[in-house]
């Protein structure tokens, strides 16, 4: 049974940013930004044809700055957040008066500029849709603009890292990470205005940062889970109060955090100690699985929304691997198991033979890509398909393997 040959897209500049675009849920589309210092950055919208085997691409311009993390709006698919950096150059002026003459001599002094890192909230422009594929080298030529809807800078806050849309919400409610402060936003007028409405504060020695974050799906959405050096906090965000922290979770720094899509308590985590660890963080004392095939820092670990027994991780060491988690998964006997039965029924399913959990395994490890790997993404249309980006600007389409796909299913 062959498999289709990867898909691949190169753009022009280099990149780390990437996310299905989640509002869409018929087309297969994908947001990638661009990290470029001298020229105006870009969001690429990548539509893929399934059965053409082809990309389609748009161009917009992000005349921001340079991108470090993109975000879509899980109900308005021209919606989108951006995390960048932009520089400020402080300047003063000089001005002489000589006394003998009404001529006056100015000078600018500039000192050295700084980078700042900033979010907002964009609109595509509304005929990006419709002229996507009738002439796709001209959107790179002369691409559009995004629209600014709204800027989620507090500068009392710091540098912002992330913004992380409420999942499956009605795009009004966003979490921004800047330094050591979580801010809850609610968006109004159609997102062109964001008001804060409460904040949780990262407490401790030093200069603590938060690296990465993901708003859980369960709970009503109530709970965020971050992660700062190597540790990871878990956050109700109705009281804005911390509900559980894995000190030394990983033995470097923690790159990124998913949780579970069908497993309420079940979080996974990835870091700079080149490991992949599962956690019900109902008891955090230690990881329930450990992974350790990459070789180098893993940036990006993401459940399959449908079936989460497939985990894909993406790492620096130019690798993407698909990995088959089942026996921590909500299948591990080959059919729907919910958190209540598994403990119940723990000691019959040992007895039986026939309902053991099935073997975890690596599927496949992909290695099309030949810088380093910084995030990998399912597709929102379709739950066999996902993406992966390395920082060369190589975009790399695949398919989960027939035979697990049909194995799953069957």
């Amino acid at each position: 049974m062959e498999d289709d040959a990867p898909v691949i897209y190169g753009l022009e500049f280099q990149a780390r940013a990437l996310t299905a675009q989640t509002a869409e849920t018929d087309a297969i589309r994908f947001l990638v930004g661009t990290q470029s210092l001298k020229f105006d950055n870009q969001i690429h919208i990548i539509d893929f044809d399934d059965e053409n085997n082809i990309i389609n691409k748009n161009v917009l311009l992000h005349q921001a700055g340079e991108i470090w993390h993109i975000g879509a709006s899980p109900a308005d698919k021209a919606v989108l957040t951006t995390c960048y950096n932009k520089s400020e150059s402080y300047c003063f002026l000089l001005s002489l008066a000589p006394f003998t003459t009404s001529l006056c001599f100015s000078f600018f002094f500039s000192s050295d500029s700084r980078l700042v890192s900033c979010a907002a909230v964009w609109r595509m422009p509304s005929d990006w849709e419709t002229g996507s594929h009738e002439s796709p080298d001209d959107s790179a030529h002369n691409p559009q603009t995004l629209e600014l809807l709204c800027r989620l800078d507090d500068s009392a806050h710091g540098n912002a890292a992330c913004v992380l849309w409420e999942p499956m919400g009605d795009g009004k409610r966003v979490i921004s990470l800047a330094d050591n402060n979580a801010l809850l936003w609610d968006l109004q007028e159609s997102s062109t205005q964001a008001t804060v409405s409460s904040t949780a504060t990262l407490e401790g020695k030093g200069q603590l940062k938060f690296t990465a974050g993901k708003w859980s799906p369960h709970h009503n959405c109530s709970q965020l889970a971050t992660a700062n050096d190597t540790a990871i906090r878990g956050w109700d965000l109705r009281t804005m109060s911390q509900i559980y922290c894995i000190e030394n979770a990983h033995g470097q720094l923690v790159r990124d955090l998913d949780f579970n899509p069908n497993r309420q308590y079940y979080l996974a985590s990835c870091g700079d100690d080149c490991k992949v660890k599962f956690w019900d963080v109902r008891n955090v004392q230690e990881p329930i699985k450990t992974l350790e095939e990459h070789s180098h820092w893993v940036w990006s670990v993401r459940y399959n929304h449908s079936h989460d027994q497939l985990v894909l991780t993406a790492s620096s060491d130019s690798r993407l691997i698909l990995s088959n988690m089942v026996s921590i998964s909500s299948e591990p006997f080959g059919h729907l198991v919910d958190d209540e039965e598994l403990s119940e029924g723990e000691d019959n399913h040992q007895e039986d033979k026939s309902k053991e959990p099935l073997k975890d395994s690596v599927v496949s490890t992909y290695e099309e890509h030949e810088d380093s790997v910084y995030a990998a993404e399912w597709s929102s249309a379709d739950p066999w398909l996902f993406a992966s980006l390395s920082y060369d600007g190589r975009l790399v389409i695949n398919r989960v393997p027939r035979a697990l796909k049909y194995r799953i299913l069957l």
